[in-house]
């Protein structure tokens, strides 16, 4: 499923079903990426059902140029999390969650446990979401990576984030090889369910290295992708190099498409975790991307 590259209607959400929201995840002492980043879709989101939850704390571990996360010494993983998550999801009927972290590389395993934990609170619901598990590298650890992939998500997914000649620069910490490996081993130990993967463009990239890491992310089984345009978080993070045209985002989807991803959501305003559950149903219905 395409996203429309051309400008989508601005959609309009009660003042209190926001309100709703942000005092629910307060009260619970919770994070979410949507508040968090101030993501322009989440009135859209909202009205759908949709969030994305940050667990494990606000402080990360490492230091991505692209990213505003704090960093810092992270606080030990609150073994109570995962039961606030589930009572606030249920008690706002969300009918889809995003899970992800920051990146915690001090713990043993990187927070797959935790993971695993809020997936497990999730599915022992009465009417539980669908859910989906977009993680961090885990350092490459594959057993915990094994881990988040045998629990009770949806959808997995890990973001590549830019192509691999910009690590250096945008993922100083993160290795492109490593990320391809952990969507590998999501797909083979997530018996059968959709694997995901993102990127930001407008970061200097070319159209030839695009090209080549929608290549990479279909030959390790990658079945569904975003991309969306690079926002600068605050002047502190990297620049855009340019703004990518919409019409550009419309031929990326249209090369997705033939390359076999079944699911692709392309446009300016395109997050990872816009229009999440869609990807889901196009699995679901078993229509193309």
């Amino acid at each position: 499923m395409a996203e429309p590259t051309a400008a989508r209607p601005r959609v309009r959400v009660k003042a209190s079903v926001l309100g709703a929201v942000r005092d629910r995840v307060a009260a619970g002492g919770l994070r979410t990426v949507c508040e968090g980043a101030l993501c322009p879709n989440r009135p859209e989101c909202y009205a759908a059902g949709h969030l994305t939850l940050l667990i494990l704390g606000d402080r990360c571990t490492r230091a991505c140029r692209f990213c505003a996360v704090s960093g810092g010494p992270p606080e030990a993983p609150d073994p109570a999390e995962p039961g606030r998550i589930a009572e606030m999801v249920g008690a706002l009927g969300m009918g889809h969650v995003v899970v992800t972290s920051v990146t915690r590389d001090d713990l043993p395993d990187g927070g797959a446990a935790h993971y695993e934990a809020v997936g497990r609170a999730l599915a022992a619901l009465p009417a539980p979401p669908t859910a989906e598990a977009l993680v961090p590298d885990f350092g490459g650890d594959p057993a915990a990576v094994a881990r988040v992939a045998g629990a009770a998500y949806r959808l997995l997914a890990h973001n590549v984030e830019t192509v691999p000649r910009l690590y250096p620069r945008v993922r100083p910490q993160a290795v492109y090889r490593r990320s391809l490996e952990v969507l590998a081993t999501l797909g083979r130990a997530g018996g059968g369910r959709p694997v995901k993967s993102g990127l930001m463009l407008g970061l200097g990239e070319t159209g030839a290295e695009v090209r080549a890491v929608l290549e990479d992310l279909r030959r390790v089984g990658v079945a569904a992708v975003t991309l969306g345009q690079y926002l600068q978080p605050t002047a502190g993070q990297l620049a855009p190099v340019r703004r990518v045209p919409a019409e550009e985002f419309a031929g990326w989807a249209e090369t997705a498409r033939a390359l076999g991803f079944r699911s692709v959501v392309a446009g300016p305003l395109v997050r990872s975790s816009y229009r999440a559950r869609l990807a889901l149903e196009s699995f679901a219905s078993g229509g193309g991307a």
